[in-house]
């Protein structure tokens, strides 16, 4: 049976959204059901949910028979979840844990809950975890960028962000929302954003329409995120109407810079908005072999 909605919850236990927290809770189940199944999309699988509020997102998710670990740092909120999911915590099926997901070492909780499942008998080996949770826009770039350093040790991420977030994520070369953001995501991860969720499926509501995002790892990573392959994409979308010429200027003597960009097939007077992922890392490869090069 499913839980009490989060209006529902709110007035039972004399509660209101906290606008610093950015809470704005999705209370339509069609909604909740939909992530969890992408989310929890095969039985038995290891699902950290960041952020579960009133508990709608989890209620979904346990339901699929997951073993879910659940991050909340509203300290008003985790004694309902306890309360809401005594029988899942007993059974272990559910762990809460009372934090910020801004501060959160997301591999050490991972780690943990994974040494837990081994001691208590489930198995060999603990597959890699799912990440999923709707994440409030002023920490939403922490936590993505949280989710780039998991990279393949994750099976994959489905967040609910802002839709402008969403289509920034999923954007190809050549287009207004394509960035950095885009680049350090797609290096790592094959981006899907799945469906649209309109401010009236939230309470409360808020300004903008959302969406949920799918981030499936790629077998080999596009790029990994060195030092060099950093400075070329944050330098080349620093000022987006500079050309790589005056972007990458910082990053070689004139003469080295225009010999790797040939041998990448990039023109230096494109803009970066205009390069591919691919390129970011063939460009960056280069970068550190000659920055590797000129140490002593």
């Amino acid at each position: 049976m499913a839980i009490p909605s989060p209006a529902q919850l709110l007035s039972t236990y004399g509660l209101s959204p906290k606008h610093s927290f950015g809470q704005n809770f999705l209370c339509e189940r069609h909604f909740t059901e939909k992530i969890a199944e992408l989310a929890a999309f095969e039985p038995g699988l290891s699902v950290l949910e960041l952020g579960a509020g009133l508990g709608a997102l989890t209620d979904a998710l346990l339901a699929r028979e997951c073993q879910l670990t659940v991050v909340e740092r509203d300290r008003d909120l985790v004694p309902v979840l306890g309360e809401i999911f005594a029988q899942a915590t007993a059974s272990g099926q559910l762990e809460i844990l009372e934090a910020d997901a801004k501060a959160l070492d997301f591999a050490e909780v991972l780690a943990a809950r994974a040494s837990s499942q081994l001691a208590s008998g489930e198995g060999s080996e603990v597959p890699p975890w799912v990440i999923t949770g709707n994440l409030p826009y002023q920490i939403t770039g922490p936590l993505l960028e949280k989710t780039v350093h998991l990279g393949r040790r994750i099976r994959r991420a489905v967040y609910l962000v802002q839709k402008e977030v969403a289509d920034r994520l999923a954007a190809g070369p050549g287009t207004k929302e394509y960035g950095a953001l885009s680049v350090f995501v797609q290096a790592q991860f094959v981006v899907e954003r799945a469906f649209v969720i309109k401010p009236g499926a939230f309470i409360p509501r808020p300004r903008v329409d959302s969406a949920v995002v799918v981030l499936r790892p790629h077998k080999v990573a596009v790029s990994e995120e060195t030092p060099a392959f950093k400075k070329a994409v944050k330098s080349a979308f620093g000022a987006r109407r500079k050309t790589l010429r005056n972007a990458w200027r910082s990053l070689l003597p004139s003469a080295e810079l225009e010999q790797l960009a040939a041998r990448c097939g990039i023109s230096l007077d494109q803009r970066g908005e205009t390069l591919s992922v691919a390129q970011f890392a063939q460009f960056a490869s280069g970068l550190s072999a000659l920055q590797t090069d000129e140490q002593p």
